[in-house]
């Protein structure tokens, strides 16, 4: 397969991937993978504990099922999870390990073909790219006079995406019947809720499940026609799955990229959001939100629903009355403050230092709450019981500290 990406392939189609994809080897690799990601059961409540329990006969039958065309996926498993910043949710579908697994490999056999094709200006669920890198070029474009910003947002990507450009993306490179067939039977496998069919499930033309291990790769599939016609009219689109932006030098140059991305989006059964697309002049001091961030003026900050979501992580951590020691619940807290210092490292110190304090505000509570004192004065005279050397001696992490040492954009 190495070979062929590197000097292509008979009609520039690959006609036999199933021998890649549904081989033993390359399933059990992939349930390795699913292992990995320590995910939940589907809908047949079967854990991956249980399924390793019997991994060589699981493998194995579904090895034999995908070779006869007898393999089906099961319903996803629909949950509800907490939108950041929002007293909405968004729904997430699990599928079961054994889906999972068919679909970590079938993903294995189609990136590399679809990586060759996919354009620089593409960064989400990539080898190699990150958000960060996305960023870095957003703020390059802005420090190079592109101003005006086209802030575009999809109206529920992943609920109304049609299969049709699905399945014609997938068509570009892909004749093999099974796999796309098997590929069809995803995008159109059922969605349960609380035990039940969903009463609110997509037609079955449009929706792919949020969660499952192929549908980001469908989404960059399904998108690849957007970069390719923004970067082929000299626009600079930068893109992270559904999420993207696009930078211009001037205002006409913003609004003929809006209509061609309006023009794009409603020729392939998609809506953008009336709401949430603009075009901001940043040069003048307008602001806009991207993959977290908030570019405003010559800085970049998290967004508010950012900073209220780590907010409401560290409440969640930090009960006045949890019981757990000082040490357990700081071991707790550490690993979300380096995870979001890390992914935020590029704003202000100002950032860091407040929320900083806050997490110290919470742990005093705490300790007070613990040793059932009573203050008049509470801030200042927690400050003076449990200093904040205090923390810095029981390993508490310290975003402030660890600004110093940040990487930056530019």
């Amino acid at each position: 397969m190495l070979a062929a990406l590197g000097n292509g392939v008979h009609g520039g189609k690959w006609y036999s991937l199933g021998d890649k994809a549904f081989s033993e080897k390359a399933l059990d690799a992939s349930f390795m993978r699913v292992k990995a990601n320590k995910g939940s059961c589907g809908v047949d409540g079967c854990t991956v504990e249980r399924f390793e329990a019997h991994r060589e006969a699981n493998v194995s039958r579904m090895h034999s099922d995908l070779k006869t065309g007898k393999y089906r996926p099961s319903p996803v498993r629909r949950v509800w999870i907490a939108k950041p910043g929002s007293t909405e949710k968004r729904p997430l579908g699990i599928p079961t390990v054994r889906d999972r697994t068919v679909q970590t490999a079938v993903k294995a056999a189609l990136e590399p073909i679809f990586e060759k094709e996919f354009r620089d200006s593409s960064f989400g669920f990539r080898p190699g790219r990150s958000c960060g890198q996305a960023l870095r070029k957003v703020w390059l474009a802005l420090k190079t006079g592109k101003r005006f910003v086209v802030d575009a947002d999809f109206r529920k990507f992943f609920d109304t995406i049609p299969h049709e450009i699905i399945m014609r993306g997938l068509e570009t490179k892909i004749s093999d019947g099974k796999i796309l067939d098997l590929i069809r039977a995803y995008l159109a496998q059922g969605v349960m809720e609380n035990g039940l069919p969903s009463p609110d499930e997509q037609e079955d033309e449009e929706g792919t499940p949020q969660g499952s291990p192929l549908s980001p790769l469908l989404a960059n599939i399904a998108l690849h026609g957007l970069d390719v016609q923004m970067e082929d009219s000299g626009y600079e689109i930068v893109r992270y799955a559904d999420d993207f932006v696009v930078l211009c030098e001037t205002r006409e140059g913003a609004e003929a990229a809006l209509a061609a991305v309006t023009d794009w989006t409603e020729r392939n059964g998609l809506t953008l959001h009336p709401e949430k697309t603009r075009i901001v002049d940043h040069g003048a001091g307008e602001s806009f939100e991207f993959l977290g961030y908030e570019f405003r003026k010559d800085r970049v900050f998290p967004r508010k629903k950012s900073i209220l979501n780590l907010r409401s992580k560290i409440r969640a951590k930090t009960p006045r009355q949890s019981g757990r020691s000082l040490k357990a619940v700081i071991a707790d807290l550490n690993p979300v403050l380096r995870g979001w210092f890390r992914y935020f490292r590029h704003s202000p110190e100002h950032v860091f230092r407040d929320l900083d304090g806050y997490v110290r505000r919470r742990l005093r509570s705490m300790l007070d709450r613990f040793r059932r004192i009573r203050n008049t004065h509470p801030s200042r005279a927690s400050a003076q019981r449990w200093p904040d050397a205090f923390f810095a001696n029981h390993a508490l992490y310290s975003m402030r500290v660890a600004w110093q040492s940040r990487l930056t954009l530019t």
